[in-house]
């Protein structure tokens, strides 16, 4: 189960990221975050910009709407989900999961 936090501005998301990898997908939940892989480098903010990037297509949400709150260079992240309540967020996430094949969906 991921560990959603409702904020006055939307939901934040803890992600477990792995930069450098094979392919930019959602690759499942591991100990409460949402793990995903990018191919960016963990060099200069790309692989946070790729992030972004995969959950936006991923969640079917604007770019605009994600935001790092913490954990810039390191693997865990907090990212602000804006506008998006925790239910969504919740619902967005199962879908998501599910398309990826991950077996704890």
């Amino acid at each position: 189960m991921i560990a959603l936090e409702s904020h006055p501005q939307g939901t934040i998301l803890p992600v477990r990221a792995h930069a450098g990898a094979r392919r930019n997908c959602i690759r499942g939940e591991q100990a409460g975050s949402l793990q995903v892989s990018v191919t960016q480098a963990p060099e200069k903010g790309k692989a946070n910009k790729a992030i972004i990037a995969v959950l936006s297509d991923e969640l079917s949400l604007r770019k605009s709407q994600f935001e790092l709150l913490g954990g810039e260079t390191s693997p865990n992240k907090r990212i602000l989900v804006r506008d998006v309540a925790k239910a969504d967020l919740t619902a967005r996430l199962q879908r998501a999961l599910a398309e990826s094949g991950d077996p704890e969906s």
